[in-house]
């Protein structure tokens, strides 16, 4: 696993984890996943709740005040901007549903769990399934603790890492930037004094192949 800084003070850009898969399978075997420590579990189960649009102040407090979402669509480097991703999605989907997930690895500092997820649209009566490989680094202050926060979320769809360049990433960081400022919700008010939290440079990579800082893994 990748050498994660081990002082809670780095913000949360330096906490990512990069892989690539050899294939976009990420069907999940609950019958192979590994058991995790009460407190590991607890986060995992708050993080499903958060995927399956049922956000609280306190499951969004799993997350560091610097803390970055990264997924296909999203590229959230604070908490504010965070709380205003998951409380928009009951507004965006009629339903999610976690229909299985399995932990792949459970390591010092990192948390990833293969996760098959159903989602309900509202405007459109379709149900789109997607599998993905979610990476949580973890915070080294609260990692032994019995609320553990998450410095890094990665949410993997496919078998290539994001390169962090180009249009698509762009339109990334403008969907984060924009939604919370739509959003008339004393939920995400809560959080925003974190969008003043500490920030870096988004890593670019040139690649999310192997080339780019990813090695190839089987998770």
């Amino acid at each position: 696993m990748a050498n994660l800084p081990k002082d809670s003070s780095v913000p949360g850009e330096q906490f990512e984890v990069r892989q690539t898969h050899p294939t976009e399978d990420y069907t999940p075997d609950p019958s192979k996943s590994l058991k995790l420590s009460p407190a590991r579990q607890r986060l995992v189960d708050d993080i499903i709740a958060l995927y399956s649009c049922e956000p609280t102040i306190e499951r969004v407090k799993r997350y560091t005040p610097d803390c970055v979402y990264d997924d296909q669509f999203v590229y959230a480097n604070d908490r504010y901007k965070m709380a205003g991703q998951w409380f928009a999605l009951p507004k965006l989907f009629k339903a999610s549903k976690n229909e299985r997930y399995q932990i792949v690895v459970d390591e010092p500092g990192v948390i990833q769990f293969r996760n098959e997820q159903s989602w309900t649209f509202k405007v459109i009566p379709k149900t789109a399934t997607i599998n993905a490989l979610v990476t949580l680094s973890l915070d080294p202050a609260t990692e032994n603790s019995d609320f553990i926060q998450v410095k890094y979320h990665k949410d993997q769809a496919n078998d290539k890492d994001y390169s962090h360049e180009g249009l698509g990433f762009s339109f990334k960081k403008w969907q984060a930037d924009q939604v919370m400022k739509h959003m008339d919700s004393p939920e995400v008010a809560e959080f925003e004094a974190d969008k003043g939290a500490a920030k870096e440079a988004v890593n670019t990579y040139g690649s999310g192949a192997a080339e780019g800082n990813a090695p190839t893994k089987e998770l």
